[in-house]
């Protein structure tokens, strides 16, 4: 990745998620937001956690300094969309083993922004469906990053339109006063158009950082073949390390 487009990222991530200004927060580390690196069989990555979402950041914080990532596979993998992992069952998981279910044994409390949008890169927190889950709560661990793809305007205002219509109709609670509405930014909208994303899981999951080195690696795992259930054929595991 060249070293201009990393930084790019970085600064664009502070802007996103407020960084810049102090806090007050225990867990910023010494030089800004806390940084995790994720490695892998194609290289490493490099994730910012937002201080904007503390519990997510906390809890995953918590279980990097355990090791708890440590072997865990990439599950499910989906090109143009996204890369998920943190099922502990998937450490010794056999081929025929089903994965996606596992977890710590407790659940995230959403912290559901509108200004953390699903662009590429993004670090967001798998969760069951509304339908049992209402609350929209996350996986203990489980999470997924955003490869995604480029959205015209035209498909972002019907989003934006779908989001409004789910608010107005009180189905959609998270970060809104009914009434109220939701819009992307002639920012967010160039985004979406050239770097990409998912931009129809925002206001629906929980992003909490976004990889500032080596979005590259996403490219890279998103593409690997697949079997049932998405879930790679040759097993792509990672290991984790905090930085800061």
């Amino acid at each position: 990745m060249k070293i201009k487009h990393i930084i790019g990222l970085i600064g664009w991530f502070f802007l996103a998620f407020g960084l810049i200004s102090a806090s007050g927060c225990n867990e910023k580390g010494p030089e800004g937001p806390r940084q995790v690196i994720i490695h892998t069989s194609f290289g490493d990555m490099v994730v910012a956690l937002s201080d904007s979402t503390p519990g997510h950041r906390d809890n995953f914080i918590q279980l990097v300094e355990t090791g708890f990532y440590d072997s865990l596979q990439f599950h499910r993998v989906i090109k143009d969309f996204m890369i998920q992992g943190g099922d502990p069952e998937s450490k010794l998981a056999t081929r025929s083993s089903r994965l996606g279910s596992g977890g710590p044994g407790y659940t995230v409390p959403q912290e559901i922004r509108t200004d953390h949008l699903h662009f590429k890169g993004a670090l967001a927190a798998a969760r069951q469906g509304d339908g049992a889950n209402p609350k929209r709560a996350s996986s203990g661990s489980q999470f997924y990053l955003v490869q995604g793809r480029s959205f015209s305007e035209k498909e972002l205002l019907q989003v934006q339109s779908r989001v409004n219509q789910d608010i107005q109709s009180g189905k959609n609670e998270f970060g809104y006063e009914q009434g109220g509405a939701f819009e992307y930014s002639a920012e967010s909208i160039a985004r979406y158009s050239t770097e990409g994303g998912t931009p129809f899981l925002d206001n629906q999951y929980t992003v909490f950082g976004y990889v500032i080195s080596g979005l590259d690696i996403v490219d890279s795992i998103a593409v690997v073949q697949t079997a049932a259930g998405d879930r790679p054929v040759k097993e792509e595991r990672m290991s984790m390390e905090l930085i800061n």
